[in-house]
């Protein structure tokens, strides 16, 4: 520690001295507590801290008459160590222990040894895993279990390794088999839906732009939703392929998929920015911007960009199949997806993509509602002065955002299957909340009505049309 800089912290690291000799006849027991550090087991300290059981078979392999046992208890809350990249699970108590006997590594015990964990009854939804500290995994180290075994309890888990090192206590948000089952069979039935009314809202765009005669601007925003739902329906159809294919197909074919399924997430994100970007224009900078062949380049950025990405990606080789395991290790389901030895380029190109579209859209969304909000109290918009109607514009434009999206960061710790039904869920009917929302707010039913938001803003005698 000293040696790597941490030399505020070395009061978090408590450590036991040993001396015991290779012809000791039974176990040496040991306790270990985060607030205390370790200690010889006495009466007293029985069910108040960790214990730790060291077989005799370790002390009878070694070659000297007396070899020292080092156990270590270490406080990583405030360190930077044993910490690996996107690591989602938590350390118990922050609590790592290390033992090490002798200067040789031990490893392959037909006895194990045995670290006790006490802790109360976990949440329901939080699976324990014992774990052990790999510094060969990946590029900075991480956590592995091979060659432990997990035995939870109400009061406490035994940890039961056949090797010596830094172990600790993984807290994992549990996602079981049935779970995994009814979400992807809510996934499925919500894609089937939502591609139908996708294409019942393609059908209504283009039936209302070419039955009824509105503004360029109203034109302009028919196209945008006309692509963005596009998008959507490109989306669920690969999610539905994705899901059927996965696990029976060559894996050439399998980063195909990935690659494809992996484009239109970033379609569907990057119209949901437009979307975005169109309101702002039309609410912020409201003085007549005229863009020559605007939708062209609209969709040639919409289609475009995710191109240069999924390139990108696909030049690395992050695509294949990817794996979703509960803590058993058991497969529940197979994807043809971004590999998990690439997951940092799923967390830059979805999550970080996303997390920025969500932090514009949201904000544009705040100066939408409150000017129109300031539009009702003046009395300018006339025919939406209904609260379910304002409520309808309010729910359509969260959904056109995409903000139903962003329950996918609140899919970790002890709500993520909760969580992970709503997200399921709400992404199913986005396709409904959409069509019922153009239905309602686009087709023309009186002579005052021609769009969704077409409202005359007369600001310093200077009259402009927005959306």
């Amino acid at each position: 520690l000293l040696q790597s800089g941490h030399h505020s912290c070395v009061a978090e690291l408590k450590t036991l001295l040993l001396n015991v000799s290779r012809a000791v006849t039974r176990d040496v027991l040991i306790t270990f507590s985060p607030t205390a550090g370790p200690s010889r087991l006495n009466t007293t300290e029985k069910g108040k801290a960790g214990k730790i059981r060291l077989p005799r078979e370790i002390f009878q392999s070694l070659s000297s008459q007396t070899v020292s046992v080092v156990v270590t208890v270490l406080n990583i809350q405030q360190l930077g160590m044993f910490k690996e990249v996107n690591q989602t699970a938590q350390v118990l108590d922050n609590t790592v222990v290390g033992i090490t006997v002798g200067e040789s590594s031990i490893s392959g015990l037909q006895d194990p040894v045995q670290l006790t964990f006490t802790h109360r009854q976990l949440p329901h939804g939080i699976t324990p895993q014992c774990v052990f500290w790999d510094p060969s995994k990946g590029q900075a180290g991480g956590w592995r279990s091979s060659g432990c075994v997990t035995q939870p309890g109400d009061k406490g888990t035994v940890c039961s390794c056949d090797h010596l090192t830094f172990f600790t206590l993984l807290l994992n948000p549990a996602l079981d088999g049935s779970t995994a089952k009814a979400l992807m069979a809510v996934a499925t039935a919500g894609c089937g839906v939502a591609m139908a009314f996708s294409v019942f809202t393609i059908a209504f765009c283009i039936f209302i732009r070419c039955r009824f005669r509105f503004e360029e601007t109203v034109r302009i925003n028919l196209g945008l939703h006309v692509n963005l739902v596009g998008s959507l329906f490109l989306l669920n159809l690969a999610f539905l392929l994705n899901s059927g294919l996965s696990g029976r197909i060559h894996p050439r074919t399998c980063r195909v998929l990935g690659g494809l399924t992996h484009y239109c997430l970033l379609c569907c994100f990057t119209w949901m920015a437009l979307e975005g970007c169109q309101l702002y224009l039309l609410f912020v900078k409201v003085l007549g911007i005229y863009i020559h062949h605007y939708l062209a380049k609209l969709c040639l950025i919409g289609w475009g960009f995710p191109v240069l990405v999924v390139g990108v990606v696909g030049v690395i080789g992050s695509y294949g199949e990817y794996s979703i395991q509960n803590m058993d290790h058991q497969v529940i389901a197979h994807l043809c997806w971004i590999t998990s030895k690439h997951l940092l380029v799923h967390y830059i190109t979805n999550c970080g993509y996303f997390g920025l579209i969500f932090l514009f859209n949201m904000a544009v969304f705040g100066v939408v509602t409150q000017k129109s909000c300031s539009l009702q109290g003046t009395g300018a918009v006339q025919g939406y002065r209904k609260p379910w109607k304002v409520a309808l514009v309010a729910a359509g434009l969260f959904c056109l955002l995409g903000a139903t999206w962003a329950l996918a960061f609140l899919t970790y710790g002890i709500s993520s299957a909760p969580v992970l039904y709503l997200f399921t869920f709400l992404n199913s009917l986005q396709g409904i909340f959409i069509f019922i929302w153009l239905v309602v707010l686009y087709y023309p039913k009186t002579k005052e009505t021609t769009g969704s938001l077409s409202y005359i803003i007369r600001h310093d005698k200077t009259t402009t049309a927005s959306q």
